[in-house]
């Protein structure tokens, strides 16, 4: 007896449960009575979502008590609570047009009003914050001098008014120049000329020093394929005289 009790309880609270679930109907429209398509409409309370047709209306399930959100972008966002009323008789909406703007902001994903959206868009991964804070503090170190220095053979523009006074230092002086001469030609190009590898680079001052023009090549510190060639003709004319005292030794 005592069983049949209880399942005639539950089956009327099914029932009463089943009957206070409804189904609510409406319509969504524009401060200028215009029909709004595209809206969101959200009960809060069992995470339902519909959106309206083209003529603004919607169907969502929900019963007495239960709360709706209507989301649109551009619009002022809008909840309505369901009374008797509303269950009885489709729900009319006006949305407002968002009037108030917020000037010099840039929000790559703004707020929806949707808590499940707006918390995925906000709260971003811990390795993108990471990332972020890594490349900040990169960009905040200052680079080393070396890093922006410039190369053998690289036109620097001077530093100042646009004057100087007394002498302009040359970019270059003749050690920069043997080095340049060196490793543009090789070892082996001084090798094949029966230049003891030692040797090299004393042999490159013998040709300096011996009447080899360089002026403009130290003051902007820029040799070129011309000057280059230059010293080779000149390697050519100098190789026998630097042997000669080398076989009287």
């Amino acid at each position: 007896m005592k069983l049949k009790l209880l399942f005639l309880l539950s089956l009327i609270f099914f029932i009463q449960k089943i009957k206070a679930q409804d189904y609510l109907f409406g319509k969504i429209t524009s401060e200028e009575h215009i029909e709004m398509p595209d809206v969101t409409v959200i009960n809060i309370r069992t995470d339902e979502r519909v959106t309206t047709n083209a003529d603004g209306h919607f169907m969502i399930s929900g019963r007495e008590g239960d709360e709706l959100r209507f989301i649109k972008s551009g619009y002022e966002r809008m909840n309505r609570r369901i009374t008797k009323d509303n269950i009885s008789a489709p729900l009319s909406i006006t949305l407002i047009r968002q009037t108030t703007l917020i000037e010099e902001v840039e929000v790559k994903k703004g707020l929806t009003g949707d808590l499940k959206v707006d918390s995925k868009n906000l709260n971003r991964p811990r390795k993108v914050e990471k990332l972020t804070q890594d490349i900040d503090k990169y960009i905040a170190q200052k680079s080393d001098p070396r890093i922006l220095a410039a190369k053998a053979g690289e036109f620097v523009q001077p530093k100042g008014q646009g004057f100087s006074i007394g002498k302009v230092k040359d970019k270059w002086d003749d050690v920069d120049l043997m080095r340049y001469l060196r490793e543009s030609l090789g070892d082996q190009y001084f090798i094949d000329l029966k230049i003891d590898k030692s040797l090299i680079e004393h042999f490159i001052y013998y040709v300096l020093r011996s009447g080899f023009e360089r002026r403009q090549i130290l003051k902007y510190g820029f040799c070129s394929d011309a000057d280059l060639m230059r010293f080779q003709r000149a390697v050519l004319s100098r190789i026998s005289s630097y042997r000669a005292p080398q076989t009287q030794r």
